[in-house]
């Protein structure tokens, strides 16, 4: 950013020690990184490789970033308003009261119930008569 400039890898290995302090020989892995994440751009013209990176392009970058992360907000809040709207909606009529505590006791009585009287005929289904003449045909 600091010099504005294009460079050949040979420029940035020359460069790099002596102003950044990186060693030499990481500068092509270090660069290739940056390449990578999108924060040097490089093309190939004739045989040459050039890279570069101006202040502009990362500040556009960042705006797009941040537009794109304010339009995710205002996604997610207006979800969590129809989300809440939703729970509000449906806790009307389902309000604790003394008739609506009785009959969900007596529901849950009634499920126990239920599941009793399937373990009472799992047990007796072999004594069933359609049971045994299929046993007896097979």
């Amino acid at each position: 950013f600091a010099q504005k400039d294009v460079f050949q890898l040979k420029d940035l290995e020359k460069i790099a020690p002596k102003e950044k302090g990186i060693t030499s020989m990481s500068v092509k892995e270090i660069l290739q990184s940056l390449v990578d994440d999108g924060m040097v751009d490089t093309d190939r013209i004739g045989t040459s490789n050039y890279f570069w990176a101006f202040p502009s392009k990362a500040l556009h970058a960042r705006k797009r970033k941040l537009e794109e992360l304010e339009s995710q907000f205002a996604e997610s809040s207006q979800k969590k308003e129809a989300l809440q709207k939703s729970i509000e909606k449906s806790k009307t009529g389902r309000e604790d009261t003394a008739e609506r505590a009785a009959l969900l006791e007596e529901l849950a009585t009634l499920r126990q119930k239920k599941e009793q009287l399937k373990a009472e005929i799992d047990k007796y289904r072999e004594c069933d008569p359609d049971v045994v003449e299929e046993m007896r045909k097979s």
